[in-house]
């Protein structure tokens, strides 16, 4: 068990993570990030990102997120693949241990674990996942137009989701395995009014259908949990619509977390309950959960990390 302290510790590999060690690194503090247990975020689970700018053609989720840490190797930025299993904000300066043992301690936290998905884990959705299984219709609703897609969900989430790809998709099956949604009135009274989307209740996904190596999803197998009536439905792709768990339960107790689990960070800002701890992306967001936001989340959090460091010196 080694023990090391760096003035600045990232804790996550995505798009926040990264471009707080790119501008921590131009400031010359030397960060350290800890990559954590799904190296570069829950981008590389994308296939193809076409929103983010700079980019006019298509590009990788995964590819996207190398040249970020690329980037973030050139100016200083270093890369430890291990994971954090418990921190320590009781006492300065902090602490972080590490799944192998090891500990570091640091002048500044910037937290970027951002958040995971939450799945059916019905079978074939794993494998299926980028090649037709989708969890943001913001990010892969565009590779459906004129397409028939699912959303499986009955939540404001699922509803929002299924609107938003309506606007896109030849026609939405909407599959919530209640008989009434969760959602909020007025997106219900939108959902109910869409001639586009087919509501399909009291229903559950058993399999996710389609080939891995070849066509991708090909459709869904479905049970009637009143019933138990079976059926398939042929569609392009399914977005599971569910909600994120932010990856957060090693910080119960150290910071201030919302009745979800959400770091909780001042409006607009990356401020936590502890001074000398930031959060950036999706570990705190819980609205936009975008790769842009979380690349904007994380600049505010290395500026504001930088000034601490400068004030406290």
């Amino acid at each position: 068990m080694a023990e090391k302290h760096v003035k600045l510790l990232i804790l996550g590999s995505g798009p926040a993570g990264y471009t707080a060690a790119i501008y921590a690194g131009r400031a010359s503090l030397n960060p350290v990030i800890i990559a954590g247990m799904q190296l570069g975020g829950q981008i590389t689970t994308t296939s193809f990102v076409e929103n983010y700018p700079g980019f006019p053609e298509e590009i990788g989720g995964t590819e996207l997120v190398g040249k970020m840490q690329e980037q973030a190797e050139r100016f200083g930025a270093e890369i430890v693949y291990d994971t954090a299993v418990r921190v320590d904000f009781s006492k300065r300066p902090f602490s972080c241990t590490l799944d192998s043992g090891d500990v570091y301690t640091c002048d500044v936290m910037i937290i970027a674990t951002g958040a995971s998905a939450r799945t059916l884990g019905a079978p074939g959705e794993d494998d299926l996942r980028g090649k037709g299984v989708s969890y943001c219709a913001t990010c892969d609703g565009f590779f459906y137009r004129n397409k028939k897609v699912a959303v499986i969900g009955g939540g404001n989430a699922a509803v929002e989701e299924a609107l938003y790809l309506s606007n896109l998709a030849q026609e939405v099956f909407l599959i919530h395995r209640r008989d009434s949604f969760r959602a909020e009135k007025i997106q219900q009274d939108r959902l109910f009014n869409n001639p586009k989307i087919k509501i399909t209740r009291d229903t559950v996904v058993e399999r996710f259908l389609g080939t891995p190596d070849g066509a991708g999803l090909t459709g869904l197998a479905l049970k009637n949990v009143k019933t138990a009536e079976t059926s398939e439905l042929l569609i392009d792709g399914a977005f599971v619509a569910i909600g994120y768990l932010p990856n957060t339960d090693i910080f119960k107790g150290q910071l201030e977390l919302d009745n979800a689990g959400f770091i909780v960070t001042e409006p607009g800002l990356p401020f936590t309950s502890v001074k000398g701890v930031f959060a950036a992306g999706d570990v705190q967001d819980a609205r936009y959960q975008q790769v842009i936001t979380a690349a904007a989340g994380g600049c505010r959090a290395a500026i504001e990390a930088e000034k601490y460091i400068s004030l406290s010196e």
